[in-house]
């Protein structure tokens, strides 16, 4: 058998990565996937682009994906190999490869995000697509991490709902932001967050946060606190937009507060602001399996489950 020669993908050679010559599996993630475009705004990269060659075809690639901006590969967002009995032998062999130089900001393995359709597990063919992808992610040093729903919400599609009259919204600058973002963390149900805790502490988890709220490319003035009639703290609302859609960048209810419904008091101001800023897009945003408070009140609220998200992490 011919060896196979595995290495990132060289500037001007699109058409080689293009090239993979198999099947497709309708309703995966890749598949609607535009590589020339995402290359071209900087999101995917030709030394972030892994590819696995043997007799010069195209049998296993890899992207990671950065903001624009970014220095590092921010997650693994896009897997695909030759379906088949070394379906899962080629992915693994291609991200062992790719981790020896591929490290994110904190100098570890970027996350792998797998995006699938909604039951996918259900679906033979999609199940097993899939689980060759997990597979192949695990062998090559990522754990499961956390699973997410994915949502989709417009204005046009979905109607807007009514807006809150009995909370009141503010700007705030960052230290008061950080201060709520540490209550916020109390009784999180997050897990990305629920981690940055255990880890270190709420302090820094909530100067994690800001600091991950700052790397949205949408205007700061967008961030407002909530409060009722009479100036009690309820909450953040973050409204945002990423690289590729209004999103909703976090929402949250102070602990003192929960319980109250204001949650979707906090998510029906975020649509009208966003539904302002760009009245022909769709909104996303998404939420753990186990945030059963946060997916009930998106499903309230008319958000429409698009995708199921899973999350791997390094190991190390």
């Amino acid at each position: 058998m011919p060896e196979l020669v595995i290495r990132p993908l060289q500037p001007g050679e699109t058409e080689l990565f293009l090239s993979y010559p198999f099947a497709r599996q309708p309703g995966m993630w890749e598949t609607a996937r535009d590589y020339e475009a995402l290359l071209a705004s900087n999101q995917y990269r030709p030394e972030h682009t892994w590819i696995a060659l043997r007799d010069g075809t195209v049998v296993a690639r890899a992207c990671f994906w950065a903001g624009r901006e970014d220095r590092h590969p921010v997650s693994l967002d896009w897997l695909e190999a030759e379906p088949g009995p070394q379906q899962v032998e080629l992915g693994t062999a291609l991200l062992r490869t790719a981790h020896q130089t591929i490290r994110n900001a904190e100098g570890k393995r970027p996350d792998y995000h797998l995006f699938m359709p909604p039951g996918w597990r259900d679906d033979a063919a999609l199940r097993a697509a899939g689980e060759a992808r997990l597979m192949s992610a695990q062998n090559a040093g990522l754990v499961p991490f956390v699973e997410r729903f994915t949502y989709r919400w417009s204005a046009d599609r979905d109607g807007l709902p009514a807006r809150s009259e009995r909370l009141e919204f503010r700007p705030a600058d960052d230290t008061e932001v950080l201060a709520v973002l540490q209550q916020l963390l109390v009784g999180t149900l997050d897990a990305h967050d629920r981690h940055a805790v255990a880890t270190h502490g709420i302090e820094r988890a909530a100067e994690m946060q800001l600091e991950d709220l700052h790397w949205f490319p949408s205007p700061r003035d967008w961030w407002q606190l909530a409060y009722t009639k009479t100036g009690e703290l309820v909450g953040l609302i973050v409204p945002a937009r990423n690289y590729s859609q209004p999103t909703i960048g976090y929402i949250g209810v102070v602990p003192a507060q929960r319980g109250r419904g204001y949650v979707d008091d906090l998510l029906a101001e975020m649509a009208w602001r966003l539904s302002e800023a760009a009245p022909s897009e769709s909104i996303g945003a998404d939420t753990d399996f186990a945030n059963l408070p946060m997916a009930k009140a998106f499903a309230r609220a008319g958000f429409r489950i698009v995708e199921e998200h899973l999350v791997l992490t390094d190991a190390g």
